[in-house]
């Protein structure tokens, strides 16, 4: 039991990391298709002065940020506020429970990205690459 302890020790700051480099990934496809259009289907017109913009930004460069591990703390903070907000403007009013509004991919990140916030993102990253210089 105490070298199973040990092993999963050792390995938590990865499995962090990894943790951070796939919610990064997930987040930067979402804001890619706003701005982008891939993957698809693209908006017919991205206002950049719109909530709509203003979320395609956080989720474009938040995503890309998160993804390479850099500023991981206060990035994690403020998209986890900007899926709060999303969760309370966009499927709140549709409904109490997120799986009758179709908000459990807001409450998910939302917390996870809370959690980063917290724990940071591991050693595999441009903060974990700083730590060490």
């Amino acid at each position: 039991m105490a070298n199973e302890n040990a092993f999963f020790t050792k390995i938590s700051p990865f499995m962090l990391s990894l943790l951070r480099i796939v919610v990064g990934i997930l987040f930067l496809a979402h804001g890619s298709q706003k701005f982008l259009g891939y993957p698809p289907p693209k908006p017919e017109h991205l206002n950049l002065m719109t909530l709509m913009g203003l979320s395609a930004i956080l989720e474009f460069v938040g995503g890309a940020l998160i993804l390479l591990g850099f500023l991981t703390r206060p990035v994690a903070f403020i998209l986890s506020g900007e899926m709060a907000f999303a969760y309370f403007m966009a499927h709140a009013p549709h409904g109490f429970w997120p799986i009758e509004n179709k908000g459990e991919l807001a409450v998910l990140y939302c917390f996870v990205f809370f959690f980063l916030s917290a724990a940071g993102g591991g050693p595999l990253g441009i903060d974990g690459l700083r730590k060490k210089g």
